[in-house]
């Protein structure tokens, strides 16, 4: 039983992390010139803080479904769904940096949070865990939102 929990672990975790890797490929080869000719708000963080945050975030993301998956005796629909949202979180940052598509991003925001919420709502009776490891990948996207929102009205 250890050994099926370690391995569905890695799984998830390498899933999870995989949006991060593309993520960080479409960010570092896509960015600039683009990103820096960009206006931005007084609140926008600098640079540096997203890679530790967004490490941090995927990896309770993969606890909290891991949690999910073995207090809920392997339900498949909710790892499809936490699949889906993995597909919108990874192509956010193609949209946003390789297309450089600032209001279809936004929309792929709205979108995740709404995926986020769905899980949410789900992980809430299945692993209480699962809920509060949520919480901050849902605030931290929804201050995304707002600083999507923000670039989109100033640019």
């Amino acid at each position: 039983m250890l050994k099926n929990k370690f391995i569905s672990f890695l799984i998830l975790g390498i899933i999870t992390y995989s949006a991060s890797f593309i993520g960080a490929i479409s960010t570092m080869s896509y960015k600039e010139p683009w990103y820096s000719t960009l206006n931005k708000a007084p609140f926008n963080p600098p640079d540096w803080i997203f890679a530790p945050v967004w490490t941090i975030l995927y990896l309770f993301m993969t606890i909290a479904i891991w949690s999910a998956w073995h207090k809920n005796t392997k339900d498949v629909g909710l790892i499809f769904v936490y699949l889906i949202h993995i597909f919108f979180n990874t192509t956010w940052s193609i949209v946003f940096f390789v297309m450089h598509d600032i209001f279809v991003a936004l929309v792929n925001i709205i979108v995740i949070i709404l995926f986020i919420l769905f899980l949410m709502n789900r992980f809430k009776k299945l692993s209480k865990l699962s809920y509060y490891l949520m919480i901050p990948y849902l605030l931290w996207t929804v201050y995304a939102l707002i600083l999507n929102t923000s670039l989109l009205i100033i640019n």
